[in-house]
């Protein structure tokens, strides 16, 4: 989050600047139903992982398949774009991504209204993922996207962590409130560092740090993520740099992903990783790194990137590629918001209005218009 636009938007707030006030009536809406949401552990799962302790977060891969033709099924094989509906047995995966979306509503629920009811909230969720005893998750991720069969987890499993950087960003913004504390912040702090050392030392993370498709893109946002909220920003400095690398490797000089496009839901994908670069991007501002405007040594860029993408997402132009299941423009719409402000074009900002009101999402609305 944009710590700059975070106090705009409040001062709009105190100015009653009404297509503000609207946004924040339709959030305080979304939080007030969070308010009895139940609290989430990955305790809660019916199964425990081979290492016999339920605290170690453990998820399947999406795109295996029992194989008939095999005994017992095993090993899975790939389907690729064909999510196993099997996976939902295992509720770690769905549960942490509530928990993203949870506490960013509840915490800027907060922040722009003060009213502490949404901030005892999103630190009751955190405390009970991250802190309490006995419902606790363990900082890594050894068995996320095990595939039944072939092994016990997957680097590729730290893709589901990455909502853990909105996790981060809800706990701060609850910084001042009642409802957590100095103590509550460093807890946290210290899980991620726990985590952040397991990224970056263990084989699933070497692994995923390796990867060359939108996974490394998505490793890269969480690694600069997490040192930054630890305070690392040495750390940050230097995987942000290192990025550029993967950077050039994967975007054309007319600003597509290849390797993207090589799936069967290849707008969906090339839409994934087009987010993840945005999200570094702005990351990388943090350490005065400037990747919106970076020029790879193929004369690519991420607003190439964009343009590229841009009329297919919208509908405007046939896509020839795959793309097996319903694209959802929903994950668009706040590429077009942070792309006419970070490349000053009102055009980008027009182009909303195509996107039905369906999808457009209050939270991106107040945090990136």
């Amino acid at each position: 989050m944009d710590g700059n636009k975070l106090v705009q938007l409040k001062n709009k707030v105190q100015k009653k600047d009404k297509a503000t006030l609207q946004l924040v009536e339709s959030l305080k809406k979304k939080a007030d139903d969070l308010l009895t949401m139940k609290l989430v552990s990955v305790m809660d799962k019916a199964i425990t992982p081979v290492s016999g302790d339920k605290h170690d977060y453990m998820s399947q891969a999406p795109y295996f398949w029992y194989d008939s033709s095999k005994t017992n099924g095993l090993p899975y094989t790939r389907r690729d774009g064909q999510h196993n509906p099997e996976i939902k047995k295992i509720t770690d995966r769905t549960y942490i991504g509530r928990l993203e979306d949870a506490t960013k509503t509840l915490s800027l629920a907060w922040y722009l209204t003060g009213d502490e009811k949404y901030a005892e909230k999103a630190g009751a969720l955190i405390r009970h993922w991250f802190f309490n005893e006995s419902t606790k998750m363990n900082p890594h991720l050894e068995y996320a996207q095990a595939i039944p069969g072939v092994n016990n987890g997957r680097g590729i499993g730290i893709i589901e962590s990455r909502t853990l950087t909105g996790i981060a960003d809800a706990a701060g913004l609850l910084t001042g409130s009642k409802s957590w504390t100095v103590i509550d912040a460093k807890e946290l702090k210290d899980w991620y560092t726990q985590y952040l050392n397991w990224m970056l030392t263990s084989k699933n993370g070497n692994d995923e740090h390796n990867a060359k498709n939108n996974h490394g893109t998505w490793y890269y946002v969480q690694v600069v993520d997490f040192a930054l909220f630890t305070g690392n920003k040495e750390k940050a400095l230097e995987l942000v740099n290192e990025s550029k690398k993967l950077l050039d490797s994967q975007l054309t000089k007319e600003g597509n992903w290849p390797l993207e496009l090589a799936r069967t839901n290849a707008l969906g994908y090339s839409t994934f990783n087009t987010t993840a670069w945005f999200q570094l991007a702005t990351l990388a501002e943090k350490v005065g790194v400037d990747l919106w405007h970076y020029k790879t040594s193929k004369g690519g860029s991420l607003q190439a990137a964009f343009d590229w993408l841009l009329p297919y997402a919208l509908g405007e132009k046939k896509w020839t590629y795959q793309q097996i299941e319903p694209y959802e423009v929903s994950g668009f719409y706040p590429l077009l918001l942070q792309a006419a402000n970070k490349f000053h074009n009102e055009n980008y900002l027009k182009k909303t209005n195509q996107v039905n009101t369906e999808d457009k999402d209050a939270v991106a609305e107040l945090l990136y218009r």
